[in-house]
């Protein structure tokens, strides 16, 4: 509808809600609106659901149209027809529209394995508590994890967000909440850390496991990823200890990178809905390229190590990736992109992400350290990287549906 057009107002016109509830098969929706189209009502509203079977339908309509016939007979008419087809009905008389949601909208996205009652009303009591009104709940997947979303009007995303998130604590479950409007469902950039993130593994780790030194490095890895190290001062030591490994080191690292569950079902997604998708990481090019090509990666970038005469030299070239590497390449990526930066979603679980989580319009956490997970916009601790879609608002179902056309296609 054009702007300059004022769409039709109901605010004085007498209303009536009519609720069917049910079993559900075919022909229901179509039947209660043939019967309503005798009295010339208009639709103002109408919303449907069906929950193991059973359909709830609920119509807002006007009042019977001149000289069709009296409220009365419209109620008769329909409790009549529901009742032929094995249906309750309930019609309630009104005035005017739904009333206006309030100012500040959010998505509140649940993710739990399980989602108990207790959490949820939680949840629901916490939104209440921000001033916030709960318009609608919906769920987006069954699978690995029950993921739910509520839109809540008339509290502050900020708010909302501080509030859940002791409640997420808590209770056990993951929280995630992100303003609506366009800017949601216009996020077209995401990048990714790489190391416990898109692949299960710390990959100097595995280097070093060829070194015999795994012990010492992963130590040193985790106190960076926990903030208590300088990233690039723990990198060169780490990578000292590697000098004179054999190049052929570099395919057997390769062979046992672990890719995340739900990684490729992730970045299939993203790229069929035209989002470019990209990784840096404080790992090495020698194992972010081969992920490049592997799963179709619009950028990539991380450390590189150094090999002469066929061996590791214990050292890396080039231009550091670290904490603040990470957020330049984030708006290097979203440049040659033409991405802005509001419209970017960044992925990571450690310290040295921060500063890109940060400065993405979305920044997640997984499976982050908690000062992570302290510091960021949402945080997502179940082990499936596909969950991330759902904070995009996209449903199991409509993933599903989409490798099943592409392999019908194939």
């Amino acid at each position: 509808m054009s702007a300059d057009v004022a769409p039709p107002s109901y605010a004085d016109t007498p209303t009536l809600l009519v609720k069917i509830f049910g079993k559900d098969r075919p022909g229901i929706t179509a039947g209660l609106f043939d019967t309503l189209a005798a009295y010339a009502v208009e639709v103002v509203d109408i919303e449907q659901l069906v929950t193991r079977g059973r359909i709830t339908l609920c119509a807002l309509v006007t009042a019977p149209g001149t000289g069709t016939g009296t409220e009365g007979e419209l109620r008769a008419t329909v409790h009549s027809w529901a009742e032929s087809v094995g249906m309750q009905a309930e019609i309630i008389s009104g005035v005017g529209d739904n009333r206006p949601r309030g100012t500040g909208r959010s998505h509140v996205t649940v993710l739990g394995h399980p989602l108990t009652a207790e959490s949820t009303a939680a949840i629901a009591a916490s939104i209440t508590s921000t001033g916030g009104n709960i318009d609608r709940i919906f769920r987006l997947a069954k699978y690995p994890v029950l993921a739910v979303e509520f839109d809540v009007s008339g509290a502050q995303t900020a708010l909302l967000r501080t509030s859940l998130a002791l409640e997420a604590k808590k209770y056990g479950v993951d929280v995630a909440v992100v303003a609506s409007g366009l800017q949601r469902r216009a996020q077209r950039l995401v990048v990714m850390d790489v190391d416990s993130t898109l692949i299960q593994d710390e990959v100097i780790e595995l280097f070093a496991a060829h070194a015999g030194c795994e012990a010492e490095v992963a130590e040193v890895t985790a106190r960076a990823m926990r903030g208590e190290l300088d990233f690039e001062q723990s990198l060169h030591e780490r990578v000292a200890l590697l000098a004179g490994l054999d190049e052929s080191v570099v395919e057997k690292v390769r062979a046992q990178v672990r890719l995340t569950p739900g990684a490729r079902t992730l970045v299939r997604t993203l790229k069929r809905l035209g989002y470019q998708v990209g990784v840096v990481s404080g790992g090495f090019t020698q194992v972010t390229d081969a992920l490049q090509e592997e799963l179709g990666l619009d950028f990539a970038s991380a450390n590189t190590l150094e090999i002469v005469d066929g061996r590791l030299t214990g050292r890396v070239t080039g231009e550091i990736v670290d904490r603040a590497g990470k957020a330049r390449l984030l708006r290097r990526f979203a440049a040659e992109a033409g991405v802005p930066l509001a419209q970017t979603v960044a992925i990571g679980d450690g310290a040295n992400d921060l500063d890109m989580l940060n400065t993405a319009g979305l920044g997640v956490a997984f499976n982050a350290k908690p000062l992570v997970q302290e510091k960021v916009h949402t945080a997502v601790n179940v082990p499936f990287l596909d969950t991330v879609l759902y904070l995009l608002g996209i449903t199991r179902e409509e993933v599903e549906a989409a490798d099943g056309t592409a392999g019908a296609e194939d």
